[in-house]
């Protein structure tokens, strides 16, 4: 517990902001209740009131917590979710914003990932480079991207919300990840066209290549190492899953790529795709999953002007 601590205090105390008589809210399940435990007791050092509340594993991504998970969000000043799957992209979490809470979500960490690596950046400087890359997307209309590994897609995000993952969430409302360190948007429904190719992780870490053809905003043949998985994923959650939900650049130079996409997202010199709901931050689908996966080494144009080339930023 001790060597967690180190993580949790990172979390509670650099990147909450956690004051003395908050309301702290740890949300997790079983797999994560060590994690959870050593939040709630970094918590209570600083004086929050704070209590943890233990849910089932859920099925996957996306999928909406239960009830009186909801409602004691609601209830709280601030929420850590270290659980097992993703309530990031759910309408429990985004009520809960909306109302001013914050929150950040924790899906699929594990001990290794709250004790090094990009838990344990400078989040100040991550804070930076995030937002100086939000600021590079705002008001670009076109985006296209493309790899030596076969990547060539383009998107509108003309009048979509930028939003910067700084690891820093002390306003009433801030919402992100931990560990932190993206810039995210949601492409605008229907206009993604042509194929990423996804050679760091998805689902888990990629032995090979999957190749996701999207035709109007939709992936429409899935194929490659590790596709079936990802398809069953999918399956279960209806058409709108295929919705191309989100476009992502990683910006923590701590993260490693790992097979976790917790962190593997926040990898500096990467850039991911998400397939499903986009309705949590700035898009129309609601999908009840939302499915992430990295490619490096990536060349992104913004309106014709190069952000990245070949990993490199050009901020």
């Amino acid at each position: 517990m001790t060597e967690l601590l180190k993580g949790a205090r990172v979390a509670v105390r650099t990147c909450m902001g956690v004051k003395r008589g908050e309301r702290v809210l740890v949300v997790t399940d079983p797999p994560r209740l060590a994690i959870a435990r050593s939040l709630l007791d970094a918590a209570r050092e600083v004086g929050a009131n704070a209590m943890l509340l233990c849910m089932p594993v859920g099925k996957r991504h996306g999928e909406e917590p239960p009830k009186l998970v909801g409602a004691a969000m609601l209830s709280s000043d601030i929420v850590l979710a270290p659980t097992t799957y993703s309530i990031s992209h759910t309408q429990a979490r985004l009520r809960a914003t909306r109302s001013g809470v914050r929150i950040a979500t924790m899906p699929m960490i594990t001990k290794d990932i709250l004790t090094s690596g990009a838990m344990l950046a400078d989040y100040r400087e991550v804070s930076k480079l995030t937002k100086k890359v939000a600021a590079k997307l705002q008001g670009v209309k076109r985006v296209e991207v493309t790899t030596r590994a076969g990547t060539e897609l383009v998107f509108s995000i003309a009048g979509r919300r930028i939003c910067p993952d700084t690891g820093i969430y002390r306003r009433p409302g801030d919402f992100g990840n931990l560990p932190a360190g993206e810039v995210a948007v949601a492409p605008v429904e229907g206009t993604a066209e042509g194929q990423v190719v996804i050679d760091g992780s998805m689902v888990d870490r990629v032995r090979g290549k999957i190749r996701i053809r999207f035709e109007h905003g939709i992936a429409r043949k899935i194929s490659g190492r590790g596709a079936s998985k990802l398809l069953r994923m999918l399956d279960t959650a209806g058409p709108s899953s295929r919705n191309l939900a989100e476009f992502g650049i990683g910006t923590n130079p701590k993260a490693r790529l790992i097979g976790n996409m917790l962190e593997d997202e926040k990898v500096l010199g990467t850039c991911h795709i998400a397939l499903g709901d986009n309705s949590s931050f700035g898009g129309r689908v609601k999908a009840g999953i939302h499915v992430d996966g990295i490619f490096t080494k990536p060349t992104v144009r913004l309106d014709g002007k190069i952000l990245m080339e070949e990993g490199q930023l050009k901020v």
